[in-house]
């Protein structure tokens, strides 16, 4: 790996630590489960990431988000419901995330991740939308970024969200999958595109091309770790740390230097999250 300069610093804006830990249940971190955190996040300062986002995408996921970043300074939190937690009555989950958003925590940064999926059959779209519109509205009540997953939803996803572009200013579209009208449209209204490890699969020509279409000045860098991992470690469990191969790929595509792309990307993320603070 290309050595950065010692000044750049990248930021994860979208990882899973809990399940890279097989944590699932609402208890106190054990000492060994602490531990096994530092190490990650010990590997990802390595590779110059500074600071991760936390992704919660239920209401366990989210609580424990949250205390992850209570332990970590270099760790903030998304607390909400993904789109398969329609499938079920998630009222009572909701109301916790409410609970959490009305702490006030300044630990917490966003409301996510929310959305829609149609990817697998059962989806019921007309719920899923119920519950989007329900984190978006949280999201404008607390002034949180909104971090959106959609998969397979591109036309109803667009549909929801315009409702709103008024309104929501600090928005990212989780691990982009979407086409580039789509792309330039979201980018238009202020928005961020969040860009991982399958950038780097051989056969997304799609995504490589938007990137370079819309440029590094609409892009955040994630991993969805412990998921999605770049083409060099397909197969494998993904990491925080890869961030840095995302940035060194979308540099090479766009035929930026590393920095750059490191620089702009982080700026990107402390703006979608209000994260100026950090140094």
């Amino acid at each position: 790996m290309k050595k950065y300069d010692s000044a750049v610093q990248l930021i994860d804006t979208h990882c899973h630590v809990i399940h890279m830990i097989d944590k699932s249940s609402i208890q106190a971190f054990s000492n060994n489960e602490i531990q096994e955190i530092r190490k990650i996040l010990h590997q990802a300062a390595l590779k110059n990431v500074t600071h991760m986002i936390e992704i919660g995408t239920t209401r366990i996921d989210s609580a424990l988000a949250l205390e992850i970043a209570k332990l970590f300074e270099q760790v903030s939190a998304v607390v909400g419901m993904h789109p398969h937690e329609a499938q079920r009555d998630y009222h009572k989950d909701l109301d916790y995330i409410k609970k959490l958003l009305a702490s006030h925590n300044q630990k917490i940064v966003g409301v996510g991740e929310c959305g829609l999926d149609k990817h697998y059959p059962g989806y019921n779209i007309t719920a899923q939308i119920d519950l989007f519109k329900a984190h978006i509205e949280l999201a404008l009540e607390y002034n949180k970024a909104l971090v959106v997953h959609t998969r397979d939803a591109q036309d109803e996803t667009y549909a929801v969200l315009e409702q709103y572009k008024q309104d929501l200013t600090r928005v990212v579209i989780h691990c982009y999958s979407n086409d580039l009208q789509f792309a330039q449209a979201v980018t238009s209204w202020g928005w961020f595109l969040g860009i991982g490890g399958t950038i780097t699969y051989p056969k997304n020509n799609l995504l490589r091309d938007i990137v370079k279409t819309i440029g590094i000045e609409h892009i955040v860098l994630e991993t969805d770790a412990p998921f999605l991992p770049p083409q060099t470690i397909r197969g494998k469990k993904n990491s925080p740390d890869h961030t840095s191969t995302i940035a060194e790929f979308v540099a090479h595509i766009t035929d930026r230097s590393l920095e750059h792309v490191a620089l702009v990307s982080t700026r990107n993320a402390k703006k979608l999250f209000n994260l100026e603070q950090l140094a």
